[in-house]
């Protein structure tokens, strides 16, 4: 079985202490999108550590996820990938990737896709004093990223993590007034990583996100004593 240990943001840092060119390092990355009916599951090996050239699995050497091998394919600037799409309605929850190495033995990497939803659906004109965003069933403190644009090149925009906690992430005024009143595009977004360790010779790790996207009209009131 493989350890499994949480990161920080010094991840990559870690992980480019460890590498080592007799090393197989693999990267499995977990993609939802509330727009896409699919879940993307994109698989890569590569020499020694996640900065290492791309490596193709040859035969006995294969990858599955709960079961299914996954198909071979190459792009020209990146190289040999393995890339699943599962229907999203029927894939949330845990699922298993098993790697086998070119002497047979079973590398198990096993992750919880679990997508997130709104309790309460963004208003279409948003006042400055404060956004407030509520998630369904996210009873816990959680970091998500969070990031509004709007129609200005001279504004800031946001682009930070923030955390949600009793199921509600608060954009504060003073944060609102990095946008202009208009038309803003705000994405929210969850990433996980996991790392793994599986014997000395293979390792690697495993980033399951999901994000959703939604448009408001952020507005300044005419008076203090505007209504919501």
């Amino acid at each position: 079985m493989l350890i499994v240990s949480s990161c920080d943001d010094n991840r990559d840092t870690k992980m480019k202490g460890r590498e080592n060119d007799d090393t197989i390092f693999f990267d499995y990355r977990i993609r939802g999108e509330e727009s896409d009916s699919n879940v993307t599951v994109y698989v890569e090996f590569k020499r020694g550590g996640p900065n290492g050239s791309v490596l193709a699995l040859n035969a006995p050497a294969t990858v599955s996820l709960d079961g299914q091998t996954f198909p071979t394919d190459s792009a020209k600037l990146t190289g040999a990938y393995y890339e699943i799409r599962r229907p999203a309605r029927s894939f949330s929850g845990k699922h298993e990737i098993i790697f086998t190495d070119p002497y047979k033995k079973e590398h198990k990497a096993e992750f919880d896709f679990q997508p997130f939803y709104l309790s309460q659906e963004i208003p279409a004109e948003v006042w400055r004093d404060s956004l407030v965003i509520h998630f369904k069933e996210r009873d816990k403190e959680e970091y998500f990223r969070v990031s509004a644009t709007d129609t200005s090149f001279a504004s800031r925009d946001i682009v930070e993590l923030d955390t949600v906690r009793n199921g509600k992430l608060v954009v504060p005024a003073n944060k609102l007034k990095n946008l202009v009143d208009g038309p803003i595009v705000l994405l929210l977004s969850r990433e996980l990583e996991k790392h793994f360790q599986s014997g000395p010779e293979v390792w690697g790790r495993v980033v399951v996100s999901y994000g959703m996207e939604r448009e408001f009209t952020l507005k300044t009131p005419l008076s203090p004593g505007h209504a919501q």
